[in-house]
């Protein structure tokens, strides 16, 4: 079975516009950005926003989904210098940040499957 590091490295050779990927898993964090990238959020405010905001937001999610909704796969969010694809894991999430001239959503099910090998 892969590593977080080796699954992470398999997310950024998905697509060159993936700028960020985290995985929150049996409530580890393992996260990596690419380098030389603009307009980046701090380090430590993504380790809160995985901590925190994101199980929160899928949280929500889900528990809309589950009621007549067929459930809830992940939540994008738009942000001003990139998009933000968190996907829900039975075992946590992952979380990873697109360049905004890239659809996020074109990557989602090779994300997953890459996720669920692991």
């Amino acid at each position: 079975m892969p590593s977080a590091p080796d699954t992470i490295d398999q997310i950024f050779a998905v697509a060159p516009a993936i700028r960020y990927v985290a995985l929150y898993r049996q409530g580890h964090l393992t996260s990596r950005q690419r380098s030389a990238i603009s307009g980046a959020s701090a380090s430590e405010s993504d380790r809160y926003e995985e901590l925190f905001v994101n199980p929160t937001l899928l949280t929500l999610a889900r528990q809309r989904g589950n009621l007549d909704c067929g459930g809830a796969k992940f939540v994008l969010v738009g942000y001003g210098n990139f998009y933000q694809l968190v996907l829900d894991l039975p075992d946590g999430h992952a979380s990873i940040c697109f360049e905004l001239s890239s659809n996020p959503l074109n990557y989602a099910d090779a994300i997953r499957t890459i996720c669920n090998k692991t």
